[in-house]
């Protein structure tokens, strides 16, 4: 683990959750770059759900970070899409021995992106992104290390959650509303065909996500007609 300053960590936690008053990307943008000085990791970023609830970027600290988010976001599988659909905390330790997701493998080690974390983003309880932070070498992420990440995240869902309300999320704001708004039903329906087809969370969001694209619905669409008719809609 990195041995991570707590003074300049809670400096930094301050100065993010007093942000509300000027550019809520730059604040985001200078929270992305702040955890790779705290936490001293290559790389790090923000995605947050668009109304199709795909993961988009929002910022990156540098060309590798932004890779890795756009990679997972055509994809819709990587351990930060993970993150997003389960609400839990991610790590790959090493990409170059990871089963889980091989459609973003190739492309995070082409940027140099070995070790992973995804961080689900929440406002309130309800996940609306991820924090992004990887490492280019085989990295064991540690309890505490994962526990100051979540704290850092934490603040910035509070940070969005309160430019939201005082409407100076600009153009994030529909996709945060709709994060909010439709997030019970899409995990309903995501549920039923964990249930109904014995699926894990992440391939039955995949189901619903891939459903939506094919027939250019909107996922939340999709959703609401697997719940009511127990099938997803037909091609259109």
């Amino acid at each position: 683990m990195p041995n991570i300053d707590s003074d300049r960590l809670a400096g930094s936690l301050r100065r993010l959750g007093g942000e509300t008053g000027r550019d809520l990307g730059d604040a985001v943008s200078e929270a992305v770059d702040a955890v790779v000085a705290l936490f001293r990791v290559r790389g790090s970023g923000l995605m947050i759900a668009d109304e199709e609830n795909t993961l988009r970027y929002v910022a990156a600290s540098n060309g590798a970070s932004r890779a890795m988010e756009e990679v997972q976001s055509e994809t819709g599988e990587g351990p930060c899409v993970s993150a997003f659909v389960t609400n839990e905390l991610v790590r790959a330790v090493d990409m170059r021995d990871e089963p889980r997701w091989p459609k973003v493998r190739d492309e995070f080690l082409a940027h140099d992106v070995v070790a992973v974390l995804g961080v689900p983003v929440r406002l309130g309880q309800v996940p609306v992104g991820t924090l992004d932070i990887f490492h280019a070498e085989p990295h064991a992420w540690d309890d505490s290390e994962m526990a100051a990440l979540t704290r850092y995240s934490d603040v910035i869902g509070a940070t969005l959650s309160t430019a939201l309300a005082a409407q100076h999320a600009g153009e994030l704001a529909g996709q945060l509303q709709y994060a909010l708004d439709y997030r019970i039903v899409i995990e309903r329906a995501v549920g039923f065909l964990m249930a109904q087809r014995r699926l894990d969370a992440v391939r039955a969001f995949e189901v619903l996500r891939g459903t939506a694209r094919a027939q250019r619905r909107k996922i939340a669409e999709v959703a609401r007609f697997l719940l009511d008719t127990g099938t997803l809609p037909p091609a259109r």
